[in-house]
């Protein structure tokens, strides 16, 4: 047998990247289903990168009411509470097309005091689609000018993140 037939396959480049990028998401992270329509795509009925950061911010939305318990409408609308995006990346692993429904979980990296980093990982089935990098700044929006996390926030955050854990 040849040196060659003997070797172990080893995981490529791209494919370490995406198996870093795509997990390991705990199981107490919260996960909802994203569809993929018509209006999220270019005429080849791929996902167009820039709509998925419209699909991001719902999903930001929903895990606010729905993982941490706070009414992120009130936050911007009564409370006068910025959640603004001081950065926001992603890396694009598998194109996404019209018709999938993707499952998209959050896990908080750092919360800081008037920031937070999370990430957002987004599979159909098993496989990885992308996987988002945000930070999020709350700011006053009378004042423009960033603010401590609010207490309850802060409080919701971290809990989250025990139970991640």
């Amino acid at each position: 047998m040849t040196d060659e037939a003997m070797a172990v396959p080893r995981e490529t480049a791209a494919a370490a990247r995406r198996r870093d990028l795509a997990g390991p998401v705990p199981a107490g992270a919260w996960r909802t289903e994203v569809p993929v329509r018509f209006s999220h795509c270019d005429p080849a009925g791929i996902v167009y990168f820039a709509r998925y950061f419209d699909m991001l911010n719902g999903v930001v939305e929903d895990w606010f009411s729905e993982a941490l318990g706070i009414d992120y409408h009130d936050m911007i609308g009564r409370r006068r509470t910025g959640l603004g995006f001081a950065s926001a990346g992603a890396e694009f692993l598998s194109p996404g097309f019209m018709g999938d429904r993707l499952t998209c979980a959050v896990t908080v990296e750092r919360i800081g005091r008037s920031s937070l980093t999370f990430r957002i990982h987004a599979s159909r089935g098993d496989e990885p689609v992308f996987a988002a990098r945000l930070v999020m700044v709350t700011t006053s929006l009378d004042t423009h000018r960033s603010i401590p996390l609010p207490d309850d926030l802060r409080a919701a955050l971290e809990r989250y993140w025990e139970s991640c854990k």
